[in-house]
C-alpha cells in the first residue's frame, strides 16, 4: 500500500515537474529577435501601419498555400497563442493574415494544417475571403513551425480530464508534503 502511494505521488510529481517545465518552451525556429513580440492581431488591425518593422508572432490554420517565384505565400486564420506559442484551438478567430516564407513549401504538407509564423509585420494586403474584401495584415517570415494536431490533443486530453477523489488527495498530498 505505501509503494502504491509512493509510486502514485512520484507519477504526480514527476507530471507537475513536466507540465510546468514545458509550459514556457517556445520551438527555437519561432523564438524571434525581441522578447515580446507581436501577438494580438485585434491590436494590430486597428492601427496596422503603427506596427510596420516590428516583430510580430502569429498561428492558426493555414486556409491558403500559393507559391511564388521566390517564396510562398501562406493564408492564415489567426487564433490566439498559448505559452508555447502554439494556436489554442479552442478560441475563436482573429481574422487572418498572409505569411510570406522566403521558400518553397509543398502546399499539402501545410494546407489547412496548424503552424505560428515570426517575422516583420510589413504592411497590409487587400484582398478578399471569397467576395468580401478584406485588409489582410502581412508578415514578412523569419521562422515558422508547422504544428501537428496530436500534440495539441493529447496536452487537452491531459490537463482537461477530471481527476477523480483519489487522484486529488493524492495530488493535495505531493503538494502538502
Amino acid at each position: 500500500m505505501k509503494i502504491e502511494i509512493f509510486s502514485a505521488k512520484f507519477f504526480f510529481a514527476v507530471l507537475a515537474t513536466l507540465l510546468l517545465t514545458g509550459c514556457v518552451n517556445i520551438p527555437k525556429e519561432i523564438q524571434g529577435k525581441t522578447e515580446t513580440p507581436q501577438q494580438n492581431l485585434n491590436l494590430i488591425k486597428n492601427t496596422p501601419r503603427a506596427f510596420i518593422g516590428q516583430e510580430g508572432r502569429f498561428g492558426g490554420t493555414v486556409v491558403n498555400v500559393t507559391n511564388e517565384r521566390q517564396r510562398t505565400r501562406l493564408e492564415i486564420t489567426s487564433i490566439p497563442l498559448d505559452s508555447n506559442a502554439k494556436p489554442m484551438l479552442t478560441e475563436p478567430s482573429q481574422g487572418r493574415i498572409i505569411a510570406y516564407v522566403n521558400a518553397f513549401l509543398t502546399p499539402a504538407d501545410f494546407q489547412y494544417r496548424l503552424v505560428t509564423v515570426i517575422g516583420t509585420i510589413s504592411g497590409v494586403e487587400t484582398g478578399k475571403i471569397g467576395t468580401v474584401p478584406y485588409d489582410f495584415i502581412v508578415i514578412n517570415t523569419s521562422g515558422y513551425k508547422r504544428w501537428y494536431s496530436t500534440e495539441q490533443r493529447m496536452m487537452a486530453s491531459v490537463l482537461m480530464e477530471p481527476l477523480n477523489a483519489r487522484q486529488r488527495a493524492e495530488i493535495q498530498g505531493i503538494f502538502n508534503h
